[in-house]
């Protein structure tokens, strides 16, 4: 019972973060697409294949475990499951997945070009660059594998996989969102500077100033 609740509450929780895709211009058509753990579970609640944005409901999530297998829901699972699953194997910090095709950033991957570190924004949310991942075909978890090589040990909670589209990471759903939100945002700036001339790189002192403040201190203290 305990389990059956949290689920409904994570269905609805994904619900709502995938009407923040469309609103932030991040996703068109049924493509892009976010999931969330099941904490203690290794289970996962993702959007199924194929649905509009304005067709999704708690009721139409649904349940996987982390091989992908369907769980609980009527329809077939996302294309991209086995990536986020892999992603939640590995990467147990993890607590939810994005996924978009975002216009900027995903320009960038198909550059196979890391976003530089130029950003006041960049060092606070991502911790230094934006890198690129491996190119990878949809189907198994290779893309699940790039993310994670990519990832593991580099502060960003963004990956461009190259020739593909955007992977965020967060330790909730909710994160994962903002991380895929502000990564389009600064493609795009970045993209704007360049065609005005070089954009000036950020020193690594100040990169890790900048983060550890926005991570640590930035934001209302807990109301104890």
């Amino acid at each position: 019972m305990i389990v059956t609740s949290r689920i409904k509450e994570i269905r609805r929780q994904v619900a709502r973060l995938h009407a923040e895709l469309p609103r932030n211009e991040l996703v068109v058509w049924t493509a892009g697409n976010v999931s969330a753990r099941v904490p203690g579970e290794d289970l996962l609640v993702i959007k199924p294949s194929g649905v509009r944005y304005d067709e999704i409901t708690p009721e139409n999530m649904v349940v996987t475990d982390f091989d992908g297998t369907l769980v609980e829901g009527d329809l077939s699972p996302s294309s991209d499951t086995a990536a986020h699953a892999y992603v939640y194997r590995h990467m147990p910090t993890v607590g939810g997945v994005v996924h978009t095709h975002s216009t900027y950033a995903t320009a960038w991957s198909a550059r196979g070009e890391a976003i530089p570190c130029v950003l006041t924004m960049i060092a606070d949310e991502f911790g230094g660059e934006i890198p690129v991942g491996p190119f990878a075909l949809i189907g198994d978890d290779s893309i699940g594998r790039g993310i994670v090589e990519t990832l593991r040990g580099h502060r960003s909670p963004a990956v461009l996989m190259r020739n593909h589209g955007v992977f965020t990471i967060g330790r909730d759903a909710g994160a994962a969102v903002k991380a895929a939100v502000m990564c389009e945002d600064v493609a795009r700036t970045v993209h704007i500077s360049r065609q005005i001339g070089e954009p000036l790189p950020i020193g690594q002192a100040d990169i890790d100033s900048l983060y550890a403040r926005y991570q640590n201190v930035y934001g209302q203290e807990p109301v104890t």
